[in-house]
């Protein structure tokens, strides 16, 4: 199991590209995994013959786990598993010399995995996830049932000890307090019902189906209650005038698509008029840390994008937005959007973002309230443009009904740092960015 950034312990195999027996060059893909953070797919790291596969789809485990072996004949039979008396290390190099393999140094997590294992079933060791659920929930670990290598913890025990109350010793406890007077069968009808538990809840009922959790999925579980926990939520919003953008727009969508490939999206204009509103409002493109305030010279632009019809959702950041123009952030974001769909994002890609931007206005919404992206200050929303009779004023002053093309934005943002009145100014500057857009700004 690869290491997919710093904060990452774990991974989860969702699934084998190749099967045991079949051929696989050097770098094709191997196995796509899931983590808490990013989808990916693992190249192979030499040419051969998967000879074993260790490790199951669905299963997690910690980095450095040996996921698989490559031989290098077809057919080659499985490596014997190496006596529990034997040193990994010459196990695994005698292996590579017989198979002809390039092995990099897979065996060698092996042997702390299993120490553990030996001394405390397994559960001296927790990953930093699985400690920091824990001390939020007030959970010991060592109370928790676990189902990794040599009884480990895995963050999806100590999630289903907590969906099924967290509560180990209470078994004992309960029937102390229920069994001196012999209670009648009826009375449990009156009392509340407990949680379920995570038998019972696995249990589906007429005309439901049930799919596990994915990494990613419980990922995004846990952040957006983390932000709700964290920040004071409050979302402005204000009415745009986008009939400038979108003549521009299809003066410039022949001459990007024909010269550079490029569709240059709505998107992308307003990703350009943000960062520049951003540089003069600093605090919504802050954070605070502890009892300071962070601002920056620079401008990290996160983008949601949906990914497996909606079960899925990565936010990769634009890095040094505000050295981009019109056809650089149009670029960035068609290069990075295309690279979370097809699962080539690296960890680096979805960390660093000082602001996030969510579209989903091209489904046709109008009005959202997004959950800001920790830790970051706000989130901008942008939705559908939608024509409509809109009251403007001539050179004259006169005003008149004409059909314009509207769009609404919003702004999400931690009124902690960012009060009302700043919001407001900064939607209101990003508005006039856009209704004035001109030669200049591309």
């Amino acid at each position: 199991m690869p290491q997919m950034g710093v904060s990452v312990s774990e991974g989860t195999i969702t699934k084998w590209s190749k099967q045991v027996g079949e051929q696989i060059e050097a770098d094709e893909t191997l196995l796509e995994i899931s983590t808490d953070k990013v989808d990916t797919e693992v190249p192979s790291p030499a040419a051969g013959v998967v000879s074993e596969i260790l490790v199951q789809e669905g299963e997690t485990v910690a980095v450095g786990t040996v996921l698989a072996r490559i031989g290098g004949e077809a057919g080659a039979a499985a490596p014997a598993p190496p006596e529990p008396a034997t040193q990994p290390a010459a196990a695994a190099a005698e292996a590579a010399a017989t198979e002809g393999t390039t092995v990099p140094e897979e065996p060698q997590p092996a042997a702390p995995a299993a120490e553990p294992a030996a001394s405390e079933n397994g559960k001296s060791f927790v990953s930093p996830v699985v400690a920091r659920i824990a001390s939020e929930h007030g959970i010991d670990p060592s109370q928790v049932p676990g189902t990794g290598n040599g009884g480990r913890v895995t963050k999806k025990d100590i999630q289903a000890f907590i969906e099924a109350g967290g509560q180990a010793a209470a078994p004992a406890v309960a029937p102390a307090e229920v069994a001196p007077p012999p209670a009648p069968a009826p009375t449990p009808a009156a009392a509340p019902r407990p949680a379920p538990s995570s038998q019972e809840a696995e249990a589906p009922g007429a005309g439901e189906s049930l799919e596990p959790l994915s990494a990613m999925r419980r990922g995004i579980a846990e952040h957006m209650r983390r932000s709700l926990d964290t920040s004071a939520h409050v979302t402005s919003a204000i009415e745009v005038d986008m009939s400038r953008v979108v003549t521009i727009r299809e003066k410039l969508k022949k001459e990007y698509q024909a010269a550079y490939g490029i569709n240059p999206t709505y998107l992308a204009f307003i990703a350009r008029a943000a960062t520049e509103t951003l540089r003069e409002f600093p605090w919504v493109n802050g954070e605070l840390r502890g009892e300071k305030i962070v601002t920056r010279s620079y401008v990290n632009l996160g983008f949601a994008v949906e990914l497996a019809d909606g079960k899925g959702l990565i936010v990769p950041v634009v890095k040094n937005a505000e050295t981009l123009n019109l056809l650089g952030m149009a670029k960035a974001i068609a290069e990075i959007a295309k690279r979370a769909r097809d699962k080539r994002l690296t960890p680096d890609d979805v960390v660093g973002g000082t602001f996030t931007i969510t579209n989903p206005g091209g489904y046709g919404t109008f009005h959202g309230t997004p959950v800001i992206s920790q830790p970051q200050a706000a989130i901008l929303g942008t939705y559908a443009i939608v024509k409509r009779p809109w009251v403007i004023t001539d050179d004259n002053g006169a005003d008149a009904i004409a059909i314009r093309s509207m769009m609404n934005i919003t702004l999400t943002y931690d009124h902690r740092l960012v009060d009302g009145a700043l919001a407001g100014r900064f939607l209101r500057d990003l508005r006039e960015r856009l209704q004035s857009w001109g030669e200049s700004d591309y």
